[in-house]
């Protein structure tokens, strides 16, 4: 059961500076950080907190505020050109960003400061400096990360790394979405004493079992994420090319109408034909939020096989779906699925076969996939809402008012 929060309401001010809130509240162009900061600015406004989200001005029209419906404003801060800006080209604007921030809380101060990212980290401290505003950072994703698992492939400004672990040195918490990031923190000198692990969240009133499929079908495998190698589409088309007589399903990329164009999406499709199977593969493109519910609970198994994974919402999204998951142990993985209770963990190097017969051996017991089903909307129920993660967020909140200010943070 989600505890009803005893947080007394707080003047939060968020940072998040590439990504929106207001993305993820109206279309296609949400991605997870989006998602996140909207979900968990809602749920903080409806537990009587005020928020107020800082994100970057991104077009000339936008108005300074905006006032949601979900009771948090969005805030356009004038930092760059007011256009649209590759992530990784916006360190620059940083400072200016900060200085904005400083401005901003000087007439208006914020109780507390929680950044969105790394380059959202420096900008929230540089605000923060001398109002002893207390800065907590979620990172969402860690360069030290991506630069084992992408190489020379990885356009991250090449401050990054060191930069995260200042952050992490000078803020009062940091919240890791799960035990793996944890310890990455730690490995990069972060303390151990001002990490907490939260998770991301699930709203298990939207994600919930439907009816399914009625009628006679083949059985199904669905994949969902970005169309990227590192997400192990390849894998499983490879693994389905020895489990006849089923389909699978890959929703994610760029919109159904330009996915013909799509070099990622051209690549699986020719694997597939490569294969023999180009027939029970199907690419979906980008599915609407609103369809996804029906898409997951309508699958026999949802496959998230990546490589490496910061937190991986997928998994949850199918649990609180009822349907059971096959994942690779990486990332937030570890701390979703449960081996053998709500799905089952396979090594992120294990091989086209292993997965193969993880596929056969659940699709051949329905009673077992039932039972994962049941176990993952109930572990979703219990651990995993956006409710119980806000209340838990707002307690950290509380804990780092308690603290004595921090010479670093001014």
């Amino acid at each position: 059961m989600n505890r009803t929060t005893t947080v007394a309401p707080l003047r939060v001010a968020m940072v998040s500076e590439h990504a929106s809130p207001l993305a993820a509240l109206g279309g296609p162009d949400a991605g997870g950080q989006n998602v996140y900061v909207a979900r968990l600015a809602a749920r903080l406004a409806a537990l009587g907190h005020e928020v107020v989200v800082h994100t970057r001005r991104d077009d000339p029209d936008l108005p300074d505020r905006v006032a949601t419906p979900e009771g948090f404003t969005v805030a356009h801060v004038p930092a760059g050109p007011p256009e649209p800006v590759p992530k990784d080209d916006l360190a620059g604007y940083m400072p200016a960003f900060g200085d904005h921030l400083a401005a901003q809380w000087a007439a208006d101060r914020p109780d507390v400061a929680h950044a969105h990212f790394w380059m959202s980290g420096t900008a929230a401290l540089r605000g923060a400096r001398g109002l002893d505003v207390p800065v907590v950072q979620t990172y969402h994703a860690l360069g030290t990360v991506k630069r084992r698992h992408q190489g020379a492939a990885d356009t991250s400004p090449p401050q990054r790394i060191a930069t995260e672990a200042e952050i992490g040195r000078r803020c009062r918490r940091v919240l890791a979405t799960c035990a793996d990031e944890a310890a990455e923190l730690a490995a990069m000198g972060v303390p151990e004493e001002r990490v907490r692990i939260v998770p991301c969240g699930v709203d298990p009133e939207h994600f919930t079992p439907s009816a399914g499929r009625a009628g006679p079908r083949p059985l199904r495998l669905l994949s969902v994420g970005r169309l990227v190698p590192r997400k192990g589409f390849d894998r499983v088309i490879r693994a389905l090319a020895s489990v006849p007589g089923v389909e699978l399903v890959i929703a994610g990329g760029p919109a159904p109408d330009a996915l013909h164009t799509d070099p990622a999406g051209e690549r699986l499709r020719k694997l597939a034909a490569e294969h023999g199977i180009a027939d029970r593969v199907r690419l979906l493109g980008a599915v609407p939020h609103a369809d996804m519910p029906v898409l997951m609970s309508e699958a026999d198994l949802l496959l998230s096989t990546p490589v490496y994974e910061p937190f991986g919402i997928a998994p949850l999204e199918a649990m609180a779906c009822g349907t059971p998951v096959v994942a690779t142990a990486v990332g937030g993985q570890l701390d979703t699925v449960v081996d053998g209770v709500t799905g089952q963990l396979l090594p992120p190097d294990a091989g086209d076969d292993v997965l193969a017969d993880a596929i056969r051996t659940l699709l051949a017991d329905p009673a077992r996939r039932a039972r994962y089903g049941a176990a993952g909307r109930e572990r979703v129920l219990r651990q995993f809402t956006w409710a119980a993660v806000a209340e838990r967020i707002a307690r950290t909140y509380a804990e780092v008012l308690s603290l004595a200010p921090m010479g670093a943070a001014r």
